[in-house]
């Protein structure tokens, strides 16, 4: 079974870390865990065609490194291991080609996010990805 744990290093994204990390004996079979981090791209091309391809590209690593190391470093502590990838765009669209690209078998996320409609029922990021796949989505509030 293949997993992608879609990371955006909010509280709810920890919250999903420790839940998963948790749980992850209860598959009957060795799962192997992919980590996504998705960063919005930066808006204004002029701004970034200004700074370059090389710091476009190691703005959005960094962020792609804050964002993931928490969860990381919590599923280490239980022995898990995993793939780590980030990407930049729009967060579903990126979220459903990763999952079409390697197969996945089940999404897990946070049910908010760091964006601006954090006080809904669910985050908008975990109901598009929801209305876009058709692999199962675990939501860990």
């Amino acid at each position: 079974m293949k997993i992608l744990f879609a990371v955006d290093g909010s509280s709810y994204s920890l919250k999903a870390a420790e839940y998963l990390a948790a749980h992850f004996n209860w598959l009957s079979e060795p799962a192997e865990l992919h980590l996504l981090h998705v960063e919005l791209p930066i808006p204004i091309s002029r701004a970034r065609a200004a700074m370059g391809k090389e710091a476009v590209d190691r703005y959005y690593a960094e962020e792609a490194e804050a964002a993931l190391a928490p969860a990381e470093n919590i599923l280490q502590k239980h022995d898990i291991r995993f793939v780590r990838s980030y990407a930049a765009g729009d967060v579903a669209d990126a979220i459903q080609t990763y999952v079409k690209e390697n197969v996945i078998d089940m999404i897990v996320m946070g049910s908010h996010g760091h964006g601006a409609l954090r006080g809904l029922m669910m985050g908008s990021v975990a109901t598009k990805v929801i209305a876009a796949t058709t692999v199962p989505v675990l939501i860990i509030r």
